[in-house]
């Protein structure tokens, strides 16, 4: 009961925070699904070409959203010192920045677009790569801002402003699918194509509401005053980037892993990459709920070590690591006892679900891991520790993780199966280090306050 009693609070408030983080991000991945059965359905040369391009694209769009992450612990510790205007100061410079990496990310996936044909991936597939892979950049300019946008609201926990947003532009991007993928109410059929196109609508008005409900919103008034006088200046755009680079850096690296790894399974042939992307899709899951606590994580420790109070960081991150065991638990057991059926979701191929079936066994040992690695690098993220992240990430999965998934699928020959198991192998590692930082650099601070 003393037990329970510690950590009452922080559950109720990490569930308050983290919960409409979770839904809406389990938006965008209901939508992510919705897109490749519908694609799927459509045609199974559609799926692979989708499944190519979402990987390559992966990188920049979680690198930029890693960036804008950087901008949730500086916002949440001058929220828990009470300073709104520096609040609206930051988020007029974070967008500055945003603007800023959107625009390079854009022509960094240009040159990728001008090499396509270098990339080993059936030539098939090229005439439907090409229009997907332009559609997917037209966007990134507007993911990035509004990412500014709602990590500005989560910093200052106003988590379900950004849910209800990213759900409305979930539901107008299915129905978009269902016009341009089929050809209904007399559109053509344009499969991959026509999901390209609604994703860069729902895209375009996700930052279009934000926009407006950040001017005309009276609880922003506060924070639209401090934006309005604040001017745009080198000392914040200079650590928004320090901050956005190296937790950009530490996401982007996760998943750099998995999109490697995915241009690896197109060597193998499209039913490979088909159920590569099936997997992939569902394993969304799982990431998505224990980030959505993570973030939480992350927002209330920056709190806290804004005000200087070390204990509530502690027990925060830790009612976090006794949610994150519990969903992980129950993510496990859903993905093993349901691993026979996902891929009849997806197509009809006997080769492509047979694949997934055995797919969907590694990605259950790879759970825990990732559980454990988000829990720590959010928490060390809301102390600003950011460095120590970039660092760890880039050993787990790029000196552990990337070169297994290759020996095992080549070297050793187990196909696509091998490629997986450089996952549980380099994300598990990754969680241990990030364990092992947080206690240290947290006794570290504790004795500095001592």
């Amino acid at each position: 009961m003393k037990w329970l009693a510690t950590y009452r609070e922080h559950y109720r408030e990490t569930a308050r925070v983290g919960v409409p983080i979770v839904l809406g991000q389990l938006g965008v991945v209901a939508v992510g699904l919705a897109d490749n059965i519908m694609v799927g359905r459509f045609a199974t040369a559609h799926l692979a070409a989708a499944s190519f391009v979402n990987s390559v694209f992966n990188i920049p769009i979680f690198f930029g959203l890693g960036f804008s992450y950087g901008l949730t612990p500086l916002v949440g510790q001058s929220f828990g010192r009470g300073d709104r205007r520096r609040v609206g100061g930051l988020l007029r410079n974070s967008l500055l920045a945003n603007l800023a990496v959107g625009l390079l990310l854009s022509v960094a996936m240009g040159v990728v677009y001008a090499n396509l044909e270098r990339m080993g991936q059936p030539e098939e597939l090229l005439p439907l790569i090409r229009p997907y892979f332009l559609l997917q950049l037209s966007s990134l300019v507007f993911v990035m801002l509004f990412n500014a946008f709602k990590q500005f609201a989560d910093g200052i926990t106003d988590t379900t402003t950004s849910m209800w947003i990213m759900l409305s532009a979930n539901v107008l991007n299915i129905i978009g699918n269902a016009i341009l993928i089929y050809g209904l109410c007399g559109a053509p059929a344009l499969g991959v194509t026509g999901a390209g196109i609604s994703t860069l609508a729902s895209r375009v008005f996700m930052f279009a509401a934000f926009a407006c409900v950040f001017v005309r919103r009276r609880a922003y008034r506060p924070y639209l005053d401090g934006y309005r006088r604040a001017t745009y200046n080198l000392k914040d755009f200079g650590l928004l980037n320090k901050m956005g680079w190296l937790v950009g850096l530490q996401t982007g690296q996760e998943t750099a892993l998995f999109s490697l790894s995915g241009i690896m399974v197109g060597w193998l042939g499209t039913a490979a990459l088909a159920a590569h992307q099936i997997v992939a899709s569902i394993s969304t899951l799982g990431y998505t709920v224990y980030y959505g606590v993570g973030s939480a994580v992350s927002i209330r420790v920056s709190n806290y070590y804004g005000r200087g109070d070390l204990r509530g960081v502690r027990r925060s991150t830790m009612a976090g690591v006794h949610l994150l065991a519990l969903l992980a638990v129950a993510v496990s057991a859903f993905f093993f006892f349901c691993r026979e059926s996902i891929g009849h979701l997806y197509t009809s191929s006997p080769e492509v679900t047979a694949i997934v079936s055995a797919l969907m066994v590694i990605l259950v040992f790879y759970q825990f891991g990732d559980a454990l690695q988000i829990i720590y690098a959010n928490s060390l993220r809301g102390m600003t520790d950011v460095t120590s992240m970039a660092v760890i990430s880039f050993v787990g999965y790029f000196l552990v993780a990337l070169p297994a998934s290759y020996a095992c699928g080549f070297t050793l020959g187990w196909g696509i199966e091998g490629i997986w198991t450089g996952y549980p192998v380099g994300l598990t590692l990754t969680g241990a280090m990030l364990c092992f930082r947080y206690y240290w650099f947290l006794r570290r601070r504790e004795r500095a306050r001592a």
